[in-house]
């Protein structure tokens, strides 16, 4: 038992310098000349614009469930009119950066581990070594800064379709206007809300992209590699995102308080 527990802490201890060392391969990387802009613009296409369905989508559920469970709780407490501050509080800080750095670590780091895993497995990467051509820089590069780009803004839609989710639930046993409800979740939040939950949603962007190129730049040969990058990809992702929205979270609210 105890040498099981060993080597488990040694394959981690390896694993997290192999990680670190990709992380030093990617920023030597980011900084040199010849920068792939169309394929940066592909992938933010790519990552962005087809996970906004799915992520609106599930936005909008999450705020119809969150306002339909929360107003009978307030309603006992009569203070049915906090509800659109709950909703607004509730979803900006913590549920929208959240939810959306779930799906997208679903979606799009098991579609990055897949991708580079199965061109690892075909050599498409090593023949872009022999051509002369960069693969860090033109396949990882690219879908980390993209990430880190487009997760801050598939959160922000989110954020606003979930309250909108709650504006139509509010408004299935009530009759609140659409301008009063967003003033009343305009109004609740303030610059200590909006900073922290802006800043997770970077560096779970910046997480999920990493740990897709990692898992799958990094895969074995055979087929069995494409799909165990993709599993590791969104396992390892999670979990990365619970942990940094404890960190920031802390910090916030030491550096607020």
């Amino acid at each position: 038992m105890a040498d099981e527990v060993l080597k488990g802490w040694r394959g981690w201890f390896a694993e997290s310098g192999e990680q670190l060392s990709f992380f030093k391969v990617f920023f030597r990387n980011l900084f040199r000349s010849g920068f792939e802009w169309s394929e940066f613009v592909r992938q933010c296409y790519e990552i962005g614009y087809k996970s906004f369905t799915l992520v609106g989508t599930t936005a909008f559920i999450m705020g119809l469930v969150l306002a339909l469970q929360l107003r009978p709780t307030l309603i006992g407490f009569g203070a049915e009119s906090m509800l659109p501050k709950s909703l607004a509080v509730s979803i900006v800080k913590e549920i929208g950066p959240v939810i959306t750095a779930i799906i997208c670590a679903g979606k799009i780091a098991s579609g990055i581990g897949a991708e580079l895993g199965s061109m690892k497995v075909t050599e498409q990467i090593d023949a872009m070594e022999v051509s002369g051509a960069n693969p860090v820089q033109y396949l990882v590069v690219t879908r980390i800064l993209a990430t880190t780009a487009m997760v801050p803004l598939l959160t922000l839609l989110g954020d606003v379709l979930g309250l909108l989710g709650g504006f139509v639930a509010i408004n299935v046993n009530g009759n609140v206007s659409l301008f009063l409800y967003f003033n009343k979740c305009i109004s609740s939040l303030g610059f200590s809300d909006l900073l922290p939950a802006f800043i997770k949603t970077i560096f779970f962007g910046f997480v999920i992209g990493f740990i897709g190129c990692y898992k799958g730049y990094n895969s074995n040969k055979g087929t069995e590699s494409v799909g165990l990058a993709a599993n590791s990809a969104v396992v390892a992702a999670s979990l990365w995102i619970f942990v940094i929205d404890a960190i920031v979270v802390q910090v916030s609210n030491i550096i607020i308080y």
